[in-house]
């Protein structure tokens, strides 16, 4: 890879545009490519306009409808029912010693992988939050940095590269955080645990994370999905990793008394945990929820959809998880409508 290298991020959301937009401030060749004309003709027109801080900041960029030039890096920034589409339609203008980061949540390695070669391909755990509230228009919601590795754990010369690239750009100029893990799907099966609660349950609320995580049975729901996902992942052999390197999934898990349990002190240790990490994200709106309301494929299949297929792989049950994604196909097929209504009957119909 190139000192300098030419930058594709395919995608301009929340995630991907921030990310254009900050590389490009940081003096990168950076092309952006949407689908949606309402996207590129305000990027086109104003640039990219990001809100964080409280303060507005709009960056020049080039944006268009698809590649047309030879890239060093691409970034993978649509949702993930897109991803595959995505890594195919970049292919052809991948450089040869070019490399392909992958900063979608879910599983997604593997899928881009089957289509560029797994040596071609990083991981990016994304720890920051951001939205679209308008064509064009960016709202950083969270702080963060991102977390790079490969599904075998080799660390190389491209990877360091990439590495290099992110940590010279960030926020108000100040450079994102980049850390390189040798245990990425450990790190993935862990944000996937966070995700899963996170997105589906904002999802299906229609609210922000901070109006969810207030009230103790939401939270008590999002502990039962996670407990899922960090039972399939232990089945599966994973080695969960530190969310950001303080959440412990292994502990946050409910054990089997706990399962049982409305009261103990270590449930009140977890319900505080998940309080407190809500709080901090508290302004995090779903990208799904989102998605849904844009007449898109929203990405459960790619989350708690994951789980429940790996579950069954590996004969572990996951009826919390198969209740989500039922429910966020309802939503997606407007059979029912997102509010903490329809969250409730979640809950009442596991309970019976």
């Amino acid at each position: 890879m190139m000192k300098s290298p030419k930058i594709l991020v395919m995608g301009a959301g929340g995630i991907g545009g921030i990310t254009a937009a900050y590389l490009t401030a940081a003096g990168h060749d950076v092309t952006a490519i949407s689908t949606n004309s309402a996207i590129r003709d305000a990027v086109t027109a104003h640039g990219f306009t990001i809100l964080a801080d409280g303060k507005r900041q709009n960056v020049p960029g080039r944006i268009a409808d698809a590649p047309t030039a030879t890239y060093d890096m691409v970034i993978l920034a649509t949702q993930p029912p897109s991803v595959e589409e995505a890594a195919t339609t970049a292919l052809p203008f991948l450089a040869a010693e070019g490399r392909m980061l992958v900063l979608q949540n879910g599983l997604c390695e593997e899928r881009v992988g089957a289509i560029v070669g797994d040596e071609r391909v990083v991981g990016a755990i994304v720890a920051w939050g951001a939205s679209m509230p308008q064509p064009g228009q960016y709202e950083q919601t969270a702080k963060g940095g991102f977390s790079l590795g490969r599904l075998d754990g080799t660390v190389d010369q491209p990877l360091r590269e990439i590495a290099s690239v992110l940590g010279s750009a960030g926020p108000s100029g100040q450079p994102w955080p980049v850390k390189i893990t040798t245990n990425l799907r450990g790190a993935r099966w862990s944000k996937l645990a966070l995700n899963a609660a996170i997105s589906s349950l904002g999802t299906i609320a229609g609210e922000r994370l901070g109006a969810v995580v207030r009230t103790q049975r939401y939270r008590r729901l999002a502990l039962e999905i996670m407990t899922e996902v960090v039972e399939v992942a232990r089945a599966s052999g994973v080695k969960l990793e530190k969310v950001a390197g303080t959440m412990d999934l292994d502990w946050v898990a409910l054990t089997d008394a706990e399962k049982h349990q409305r009261g103990s002190a270590a449930l009140v240790a977890k319900h505080a945990l998940l309080l407190a990490v809500g709080m901090k994200y508290r302004r995090m709106r779903s990208s799904m929820l989102a998605a849904i309301e844009r007449g898109r494929v929203p990405a459960i299949d790619f989350l708690n959809g994951e789980v429940a297929q790996h579950g069954r792989k590996r004969g572990v049950a996951t009826p919390v998880n198969d209740a989500i994604v039922s429910t966020v196909w309802a939503i997606a097929n407007g059979e029912k409508t997102s509010s903490f209504a329809t969250l409730d009957s979640v809950i009442a119909g596991l309970r019976r």
